[in-house]
C-alpha cells in the first residue's frame, strides 16, 4: 500500500487527556435493548420453551436454579447503608447473597411466570436501594463496586419490565447504581487508586467493566457504556482486551494475564470478561470477535490449563514470561490448579452454539460444571446451563481465521477449527486459488502447523479443511505466505516532512518478520525523541529512538508499559546529525538487525515478539513517542517503507543508496 496520497495529519502535540471527573450524561441517540444484559426477552422465551418440553440440558439447568436455597420464597432481605470489603469490619458477603437471591428470585420469574418471585425480587431490590448509601474498605472496595455493580444490575434489567415495580423505585434504584457503584468504577479506570497501572491484575479491570457496561444499559446512559467500550479497546491496564489475553501462542491459545499468579484468578478473570462480552453482544457490540477472537484464545488457554489429560495429569500449555509491577512471572503458577468455576457455558455457546467455532477445553470445562449452578461465593452469578444453552448451529461451517506467518526458514500457521471436525488437513499451493496440495493431516489439538518445507523465495498459499462425520468441509479462507519480501506500504512526501507525522493505524497488524527503512535528517538527537513509534499507547509499541539514555541509536518492542522491552542497540553512537541517515530493522526468526547507512548497528538473535504481537496499534507516529514526556523528533523524516519478510544486506544497502 502507498501513503503518499492519503490524509497523513501531523500527531498531536499532547496526549488526550483522561477525565479526571465523571462524565455527564450526553444527548446520544444511542437505544438500548431492554432487557439486554446477560440475558434478553428472546433468551427467557428459549428458557421458558425448553423447560415446558423437559428438554435437555435446559431442564438439569432449571432443576439446579429452582433447588437453590436462594431462589425460595420466604427470605428477608438484609440490607446495609455502609457496605465494607478489605480491612476491619467487613460485611459485603451480605451483599452479594441478597444480589444472588434477588437475580435467581428474578429469573424464576421470567421462566415460570409465577409473580411470587417477581414480588419478591423487587422487595429485595427496593430494601436496598433505599438503604446503602457507601461501599467502603480497603482497596477492595474496587472490586465490589464491580462484581457486584453488574450483577446487581442485571437483577434489576430483568425485573425492569414487571409492572409490579413503581416507576419511582425504579428510578431510586437507577440512582444507587450511578451515585454509589459508578463513582468508584470511574475512579478506578482513571486512576487506578494511584498505583502504577500495572499494579492490579487484569480481574480489577475487568470487573470494573462489566460494571460500568451494565449500568450503561440499565440506566439508559450512552456515555458510561462507551466509556466501558473505549477502555476495552484502547485503555492501558491489565484488564484490557489486548493486555488481558496477554500473549496469544501459535494455534491460538490466548495466555491470561493471571496465568502466572494462580488458576483461581484466571477463571474468575474469564468469567467476569464472558459476562462484559455477552452483554456487549447483545446490545449489538462483538468484543467477543475482538482481534481475531482474542478472548476465545484466552479462555481455552485457561481452561486447558485447569484441565486433567487421559493420563490424569494437566494438560502442558506454553507459557511467555509475563512481567509487570509485581514482579516477574516465568511458569504457569501451580496455585489452584484444577479449579472449577461455574462461568463457561456462556462462553462455549456463544462460539460454538452461535458462530460454529470448535471450542474443545471450554466445552470440557462447560461438561465438568454441569449444570451450572450459582457456586455459593459470590463471584459469579451462575445457572449458564439454563440460560445460555442455544441448540448448535444447522448449516455446517469451515475453519476460519486462518494466518500463515513467515519466521525464518519456515511459515506457522494457526486456525481456528469449526464444532463438528473430529480433525484438520493442510492444504498448500504456489499460486493463489490452487491447484492445492494435502501436506499435513489428522491434526486435532492445537490448530497450528509448522511448514518446514519451503523455498525461500516466491509465495505459498494455504486452506484448511476440516473432517466430520459429513466428510471434508469447505475450504478456509486462504492465507498467503510471501517468501519473497514484499513492499506492504512506502510513504514518500516531496522533500521529506517535519516531525511529527501521524499515519494510519494498524500499519504493521499482521506481519511477523518484517523490514522497516526510513529516512530521518536530525537537527539534534534529544535522548529518547523518536525516529518512529507505532503502538497503542505506552502498554505496546514498537520503536526507534536516535539515541538512547546509552547513548546510542536504538530499536525496542514491548507488549506490557517496556517491562519485557526486546531491544537492539547499535554498538557505537546516536545516530549522526545534520546530514540524511538511512535506518534500517529487520527481523528474522529470533534475529533482529539494526542497520544505519546500510551497515550493520547492531543484532539481538532472541527477538521473540514481532509486530504482530501488538495487535490493532492505532497510534502510528513518525517523530513522536507513546510515552508524553518523551520529546519531540526535531528534524525531517522522510520514505517510510515497511515489507513482509526480512531483506537481505545487500538490498539494504541498496535501499540506503536509493
Amino acid at each position: 500500500m502507498d501513503v503518499a496520497a492519503l490524509p497523513i495529519a501531523p500527531a498531536a502535540t499532547g496526549p488526550a487527556d483522561e477525565p479526571s471527573v465523571a462524565p455527564a450524561p450526553s444527548p446520544q441517540g444511542r437505544k438500548f435493548i431492554h432487557p439486554g444484559l446477560l440475558h434478553t426477552e428472546s433468551d427467557f422465551e428459549r428458557m421458558r420453551l425448553k423447560v415446558k418440553a423437559k428438554a435437555q440440558p435446559w431442564l438439569d439447568g432449571w432443576s439446579a436454579l429452582t433447588s437453590s436455597g436462594r431462589a425460595q420464597l420466604g427470605a428477608n432481605p438484609r440490607p446495609l447503608a455502609t457496605v465494607i470489603r478489605g480491612g476491619d469490619g467487613q460485611n459485603f458477603a451480605q451483599m452479594y447473597i441478597d444480589i444472588a437471591r434477588a437475580y435467581q428470585l428474578a429469573l424464576r420469574w421470567k421462566v415460570s411466570q409465577d409473580k411470587r418471585y417477581a414480588d419478591l425480587a423487587v422487595v429485595f431490590l427496593n430494601e436496598w436501594s433505599s438503604t446503602l448509601t457507601t461501599l467502603t474498605g480497603n482497596a477492595d472496595r474496587f472490586l465490589a463496586a464491580g462484581i457486584y455493580g453488574y450483577q446487581f444490575a442485571n437483577a434489576a434489567e430483568i425485573m425492569r419490565t414487571y409492572e409490579g415495580w413503581a416507576a419511582s423505585d425504579f428510578a431510586r434504584f437507577q440512582n444507587m447504581m450511578l451515585n454509589v457503584f459508578y463513582p468508584l468504577n470511574h475512579s478506578f479506570l482513571v486512576g487506578h487508586n494511584g498505583a502504577q497501572i500495572t499494579n492490579y491484575w487484569a480481574n480489577w479491570d475487568q470487573c470494573t467493566l462489566a460494571s460500568m457496561l451494565a449500568i450503561g444499559v440499565l440506566c439508559d446512559r450512552p456515555d458510561i457504556y462507551e466509556e466501558a467500550m473505549s477502555y476495552y479497546k484502547t485503555g492501558q491496564g491489565n484488564g484490557a482486551g489486548l493486555q488481558a489475553v496477554y500473549h496469544v501462542h501459535p494455534g491460538y491459545l490466548g495466555q491470561w494475564q493471571e496465568s502466572g499468579r494462580d488458576q483461581g484468578h484466571c477463571t474468575l478473570g474469564i468469567g467476569l470478561a464472558g459476562a462484559f462480552h455477552e452483554m456487549a453482544w447483545n446490545q449489538g457490540d462483538d468484543t467477543y470477535g475482538y482481534e481475531n477472537n482474542r478472548f476465545l484464545a484466552g479462555a481455552e488457554y485457561v481452561a486447558k490449563s485447569n484441565l486433567l489429560d487421559g493420563s490424569g495429569a494437566f494438560y502442558t500449555v506454553p507459557f511467555f514470561t509475563n512481567v509487570n509491577k509485581q514482579g516477574t512471572q516465568s511458569v504457569l503458577s501451580e496455585g489452584a490448579r484444577g479449579h472449577r468455576r461455574g462461568i463457561w457455558e456462556s462462553v462455549h455457546n456463544h462460539y460454538a452454539n452461535r458462530l460454529g467455532i470448535a471450542t474443545p477445553y471450554t466445552a470440557l470445562q462447560a461438561t465438568q460444571m454441569y449444570p451450572e449452578s450459582d457456586g455459593g461465593n459470590g463471584d459469579q452469578l451462575g445457572f449458564g446451563t439454563l440460560t445460555f444453552t442455544r441448540e448448535p448451529l444447522a448449516t455446517p461451517v469451515r475453519p476460519s481465521g486462518l494466518v500463515a506467518r513467515v519466521r525464518g526458514p519456515q511459515v506457522v500457521l494457526s486456525w481456528w477449527g469449526c464444532s463438528d471436525a473430529s480433525s484438520y488437513s493442510v492444504k498448500r499451493a504456489e499460486s493463489a486459488g490452487g491447484p492445492y496440495t494435502v501436506i499435513a493431516s489428522t491434526i486435532t489439538d492445537t490448530l497450528t502447523f509448522t511448514d518446514t518445507s519451503v523455498r525461500t523465495t516466491g509465495a505459498y498459499y494455504y486452506v484448511i479443511v476440516a473432517t466430520t462425520a459429513a466428510g471434508e468441509s469447505a475450504p478456509s479462507s486462504e492465507a498467503k505466505a510471501a517468501m519473497t519480501p514484499e513492499l506492504l506500504l512506502q510513504w514518500k512526501p516531496d522533500g521529506g516532512a517535519p516531525a511529527p507525522v501521524s499515519l494510519p493505524a494498524g500499519l504493521v497488524k499482521n506481519a511477523a518478520d518484517f523490514t522497516l527503512s526510513i529516512r530521518v535528517l536530525l537537527d539534534n538527537a534529544a535522548t529518547w525523541s523518536r525516529v518512529f513509534d507505532f503502538g497503542s499507547g505506552t502498554r505496546r509499541y514498537m520503536m526507534l529512538t536516535p539515541r538512547s539514555n546509552a547513548g546510542t541509536v536504538r530499536y525496542a518492542i514491548s507488549t506490557v508499559h517496556g517491562y519485557n522491552e526486546q531491544v537492539i542497540d547499535g554498538m557505537s553512537a546516536a545516530l549522526p546529525v545534520g546530514r540524511w541517515v538511512h535506518v534500517a530493522v529487520t527481523l528474522s526468526g529470533t534475529l533482529g538487525t539494526l542497520y544505519v547507512d546500510g551497515v550493520v548497528a547492531g543484532t539481538n538473535p532472541q527477538m521473540t515478539l514481532a509486530p504482530f504481537d501488538l495487535g490493532e496499534t492505532t497510534q502510528n507516529w513518525l517523530g513522536r513517542s507513546q510515552f508524553p514526556s518523551d520529546p519531540e523528533l526535531q528534524g525531517r523524516v522522510d520514505d517510510l517503507r515497511i515489507y513482509s519478510g526480512a531483506l537481505g544486506a545487500a538490498e539494504i544497502a541498496a535501499l540506503g543508496q536509493a
